[in-house]
Formats: C-alpha cells, structure tokens, sequence
C-alpha cells in the first residue's frame, strides 16, 4: 500500500495551529499510514507560495485544499475539518 499524505502548513504561535496540531495527535491513531508534513511558512516561504490558502493551519492532499482554517474557528470545528482531511488522504 502506498503511503498517504497531508502537507500542513502553520505559524509557529498560531492558536488554531495549536488546534489542528492536537487534532492531528487525537486522530493518527487511528489514520495508520497517513504521513503528514509540516511546513512552517514563515521559514519556507519558497514552498508555502505554491499553494492557494490565505489561513494557517490549511492542509492539502494530492496539492488539492482540503482544509484551511478561519478566524474564531471552535475546537470541535478544527477537530472536524482535521477528520475530514485524514479521509481524503485514505481516497
């Protein structure tokens, strides 16, 4: 089986970061064989300026946007949207 990944980009100190990253903690468990990639933006911009997002934490699979978080987003809110991008990295 090939391996699936997510390509997650952040800002060191970012609160929804936070969020996304704790998502990511509670799921992978039960996601086996899901890799995902972080790249801060601030230190790789020449990889972030690839990608169409405006929000951080924003998430791609196969370079398709899956998730990219908005102002005032809940917790419940990015553990969903977190979810949804782990099931598009199995398709």
């Amino acid at each position: 089986m090939s391996e699936k990944k997510i390509l997650a980009f952040f800002i060191e100190g970012c609160p929804y970061c936070k969020q996304a990253r704790e998502s990511v903690n509670e799921l992978s468990a039960n996601y086996p064989g899901v890799n995902i990639e972080w790249v801060d933006e601030n230190k790789h911009p020449e990889i972030a300026n690839n990608y169409d997002y405006y929000f951080v934490p924003s998430m791609f699979v196969k370079d398709k946007k899956i998730y990219e978080s908005h102002r005032g987003e809940s917790k419940q809110e990015c553990f969903d949207n977190v979810k949804k991008v782990f099931e598009a990295a199995l398709l």
